[in-house]
């Protein structure tokens, strides 16, 4: 039964009159007894019983009439859903992030979204950033956070710079890394930040460090750093300022191009039109704007 159709034995059932009913309907009497007759050869049963006192349902047309009014109601449901989509943040989020990141900052930003957007869903997957570009490439995200210098040809919104230092529970100015026997512990992945410190140690010293140890996972060189094994070069975003490590800046001088990290929004410009998108987009500049300067 077609929406028409469904109003069309509402409004017969409601009148019990056909003159009425085909004013309310806009159609001449004859029109509408047409439509009628369709109907019960649709359903292969008759209707309405007419008479002088005007229409009276059969038990088949009882039926019909209450499928009819449910039809009716459902759509208007539907159509109220509708509506409160358009004007709410409905929808899965897909987010894609750089794990230090994902593990750093990003839970506050997803605490003060779904806060904000109860009716709003997320999924989040972590990796290196080279692999958050590729869930980009492949629709399992609608947008990327990465770190470093992000290759990227789409929509792509700088978030926040953070400083590099180093930290060890022992030195206490750089230059001792020249005389210290203590290891320098590295993490070393898919990205340029291994490049980068390198780089500037060889601005910095005619030599290599005296004991190196490399790991693959930030946390790791964190830990080894925050439990005296050595020394690192940590950015800003995993140190919380209670560790009990000595943290020195490093310098940002013309020479020392490269010691800050640089954190952004990717994705296409299709996605950045999605209204969850656009919302998450909102709560995530309120953030960079605020924690890291």
């Amino acid at each position: 039964m077609t929406t028409t159709e469904a109003e069309i034995i509402k409004i017969l059932a409601e009148e019990k009159n056909m003159r009425k009913a085909a004013e309310r309907l806009f159609l001449t009497q004859p029109a509408l007894s047409q439509r009628l007759q369709s109907i019960e050869k649709d359903w292969g049963a008759k209707l309405f019983i007419r008479s002088q006192k005007g229409l009276t349902p059969t038990p088949a047309g009882e039926l019909v009439i209450q499928y009819a009014i449910d039809s009716i109601t459902k759509k208007e449901e539907v159509f109220e859903t509708i509506q409160a989509m358009n004007s709410k943040v409905h929808g899965t989020l897909k987010i894609a992030c750089a794990s230090i990141v994902g593990h750093n900052w990003l839970p506050k930003v997803l605490k003060d979204f779904v806060t904000k957007y109860p009716d709003a869903k997320i999924s989040l997957i972590t990796g290196w950033s080279s692999e958050i570009v590729k869930a980009l490439y492949e629709g399992e995200a609608h947008i990327g956070i990465v770190r470093g210098q992000a290759e990227w040809k789409g929509k792509k919104i700088h978030l926040f710079q953070d400083m590099m230092y180093l930290v060890d529970q022992e030195i206490t100015k750089i230059d001792e890394v020249l005389t210290t026997d203590r290891p320098f512990i590295q993490f070393k992945s898919d990205s340029n930040y291994y490049q980068e410190i390198q780089l500037w140690w060889q601005r910095h010293f005619s030599s290599n460090p005296r004991r190196q140890i490399i790991v693959d996972q930030i946390e790791t060189c964190k830990q080894m750093a925050m439990n005296g094994i050595g020394y690192a070069i940590l950015p800003s975003i995993t140190l919380n300022g209670e560790e009990n490590v000595n943290k020195i800046p490093l310098s940002t001088s013309e020479k020392d191009i490269g010691l800050t990290r640089d954190t952004w929004l990717i994705g296409y410009e299709s996605s950045f039109e999605l209204r969850q998108v656009d919302a998450f987009v909102d709560v995530v500049k309120d953030h960079a704007s605020t924690i890291y300067k």
